[in-house]
């Protein structure tokens, strides 16, 4: 059995379906006690874990609200002692449509910012205080690959995840002297529950993806587990400021 994680308390947003979903597995199953947050219904998914003998519970946290994310990190404390890991995984993609840019209005425009960029600063800046005062943690953003290609017609959200990779090496910086190492991992298309659903994102798309890889075949979110255990676990104490892109090789850097 995975131990890397044994008594970790990892925060993951966008817990409930998806790629977060496969995270808070992953994370568990390495040890860690998961708390799944989340808009969405993460009930299910924690009473699953907990009859697998994983420590889990889910707490609702809207990722653009102040408060919320406060009391998500205040019921984690209570419930577990500590906040060990954050996850920032809440992020709007897959019910966006692929239009451009000239098309998109200033109120999506704003959504996408509000949840994709200030949803990870605002639980960043809520975790943070509790790692300083332990002097360790790990914080996990979830970037993607869009940023470094520059993919048309979803400039919102490429650019979201561009701030996504600055924030990263910032935070990386202001939180060094404290041992906590802040990372990203840059996915590709990833084939979860609700990018499948998505016409925008199968057929045509999901094939032009899969081509440019040099492993061909479809990403799924199991793909991004190792990567997100290695960035919590003890063996990247030194890796800090980094994006790993974890597509099969579409992007090389």
């Amino acid at each position: 059995m995975d131990s890397r994680l044994k008594d970790k308390v990892a925060i993951v947003t966008g817990g409930a379906r998806g790629i977060g979903a496969a995270f808070c597995e992953g994370l568990a199953e390495a040890g860690a006690k998961v708390v799944v947050s989340d808009v969405l219904d993460g009930g299910p998914l924690a009473e699953r874990l907990g009859e697998r003998q994983r420590p889990a519970i889910y707490v609702r946290a809207d990722v653009t609200s102040k408060t919320s994310v406060e009391n998500l990190v205040a019921d984690t404390v209570r419930e577990f002692g500590t906040v060990d890991i954050l996850v920032n995984n809440a992020g709007l993609f897959a019910d966006l449509a692929m239009k451009p840019f000239m098309d998109i209005d200033e109120d999506e425009w704003d959504r996408v910012m509000k949840v994709n960029v200030r949803g990870s600063f605002q639980c960043a800046k809520a975790v943070a205080p509790v790692m300083m005062e332990k002097k360790g943690g790990r914080i996990v953003n979830i970037a993607s690959g869009t940023a470094f290609k520059g993919t048309p017609n979803l400039l919102h959200y490429v650019t979201s995840k561009g701030a996504i990779v600055s924030m990263t090496r910032s935070l990386a910086r202001e939180l060094g002297p404290y041992n906590i190492c802040v990372n990203a991992i840059a996915p590709g298309l990833t084939m979860s529950e609700a990018v499948v659903t998505n016409p925008d994102w199968t057929g045509k798309a999901n094939a032009a993806g899969i081509a440019a890889r040099a492993i061909q075949r479809e990403q799924v979110p199991a793909d991004l587990i190792s990567t997100l255990v290695y960035f919590c676990s003890d063996e990247s104490n030194f890796v800090t400021g980094q994006t790993i892109s974890v597509d099969g090789g579409a992007l090389m850097r």
